[in-house]
């Protein structure tokens, strides 16, 4: 455990190295001080008497801060765990081949370390810094919208752990795309194809519908058994940031069924990276 702990901090440490968390905390701030200047929220005894976002009103009529505020919470939520993992995929695209660049490669297996222990500790570390960029950001949401209104909601460090394991599953994806094609331009598409699977996974009953009956619509829905409802659980982590909490077995049910398929996902990368020679 302590070597894939190493592993993980070397990740983080070439990240910041290579000013990668420089580029995101910008990023991230800038969106911050946009949405900032761009919201306008006229707050009266407890009360959100007008706003705007890029001057188009929100709301029209008077409601409590804490009402008017928990679709816009969950709203940043879906967008955060969504969106920050279609942008994670391609920003954490070159971490994996790195690891199998050549000389680094050769020296990296020269240590002390087991190939599971330098796999899982890249996915880790991976992992690792999509939580510190996901908590920058929900951070400065809860201190921008505590200034302006009042509002201190902590609950949106809860929706956003849960969103935090969309990007795991992703990254799992990523890595075994990785190991078996050594190109940072693959494992961005495939990591952009898994979030796409993953929200039509959470739509496949319309979506089967929609198909005509016979052959296609039932390889369709097997195709889909597999794949992990990463909508669903990007909405019930939602749920959370809004103080609305979400059935229990469920949200366990779609937590457990994400990780059941990395898992699959890393030992497959794994059995991969075990017969490659180097």
């Amino acid at each position: 455990m302590l070597k894939l702990l190493q592993v993980a901090l070397d990740l983080i440490r070439e990240a910041a190295w290579r000013k990668w968390f420089l580029g995101l905390f910008l990023t991230v701030t800038l969106v911050l001080v946009l949405l900032g200047l761009s919201l306008q929220l006229d707050v009266v005894d407890g009360a959100i008497a007008g706003s705007t976002l890029f001057g188009e009103v929100l709301f029209e009529e008077i409601r409590t801060v804490t009402s008017a505020l928990s679709p816009l919470f969950m709203a940043v939520t879906v967008a955060a765990s969504m969106g920050g993992a279609l942008f994670l995929s391609v920003a954490c695209s070159d971490f994996a081949p790195s690891l199998l660049s050549p000389g680094r490669i050769e020296h990296l297996l020269s240590l002390p370390v087991t190939r599971a222990q330098l796999l899982l500790g890249t996915w880790l570390g991976g992992v690792a810094v999509a939580a510190i960029a996901t908590a920058y950001g929900t951070l400065g949401l809860i201190v921008l919208l505590g200034a302006k209104t009042g509002v201190w909601n902590f609950a949106l460090f809860g929706g956003a752990l849960v969103g935090v394991l969309v990007f795991a599953t992703v990254f799992a994806a990523m890595m075994l795309a990785a190991v078996a094609v050594r190109s940072a331009a693959f494992c961005a598409a495939v990591g952009l194809a898994t979030v796409v699977l993953g929200i039509v996974s959470s739509n496949r009953a319309a979506i089967a519908r929609a198909i005509d009956p016979g052959l296609g619509r039932r390889i369709f829905e097997w195709a889909m058994v597999p794949v992990p409802k990463l909508g669903t659980l990007a909405v019930r982590a939602a749920l959370i940031s809004g103080h609305r909490l979400p059935d229990a077995a469920e949200l366990l049910r779609l937590i457990g069924g994400a990780g059941l398929f990395s898992a699959g996902l890393l030992l497959v990368a794994l059995f991969v990276f075990e017969r490659k020679d180097f």
